[in-house]
């Protein structure tokens, strides 16, 4: 990740403050789900999240109670270990890099198609064996995968709901892409 120029995103693996804590902190979190049958792909990484502490759906506060938190990221990882999923899950993002307004790294955008498309070899990589679920309709536009409602803005319940469908279905590998 840390060579990955994918469009006008932020590489925060490789570029500012911190991009050396992040890059560790990813292969950490990649080398510890190797195993998981889960990939939960959402749309990109957020400003409050995979882009300040490095690991997608993830806030700072999260792992060090600093820093800021993000509401999805929240509600994701609480979600993952009600339903005792956390381990069993890689959680990852169609553009695993910060797309932003120009001169706003505060702000979040749709990625792009260039942007997309980019990214295409880190998910066939990571799907490899792997159950995979989009979270949200962006994800599962790109991804042509099972869906589940994306957790903002009133949608923690359908999020559960649809993991907890995954979970007692039995997490079997399905095609990606």
């Amino acid at each position: 990740m840390r060579r990955a120029s994918i469009g006008a995103t932020f590489n925060f693996y490789r570029d500012g403050d911190g991009a050396d804590v992040r890059c560790h902190r990813l292969r950490t979190y990649l080398e510890a789900r190797e195993s998981a049958p889960l990939l939960l792909v959402g749309e990109a990484a957020g400003h409050r999240g995979a882009r300040v502490s490095g690991i997608p759906f993830t806030s700072e506060r999260q792992l060090t109670g600093r820093g800021p938190a993000e509401a999805t990221a929240t509600i994701v990882r609480r979600t993952l270990a009600e339903l005792g999923l956390e381990q069993e899950t890689l959680c990852w993002n169609v553009v695993p890099t910060h797309p932003h307004r120009p001169a706003r790294s505060d702000t979040n955008r749709p990625p792009t198609h260039a942007e997309v498309e980019a990214s295409r070899p880190f998910l066939r990589e990571l799907a490899r064996g792997r159950t995979v679920v989009a979270v949200g309709r962006v994800a599962q536009a790109v991804l042509e995968a099972p869906y589940v409602r994306h957790p903002s803005h009133g949608g923690a319940t359908e999020f559960r709901a649809g993991l907890l469908r995954f979970a007692a279905g039995g997490l079997q590998s399905r095609r990606f892409l």
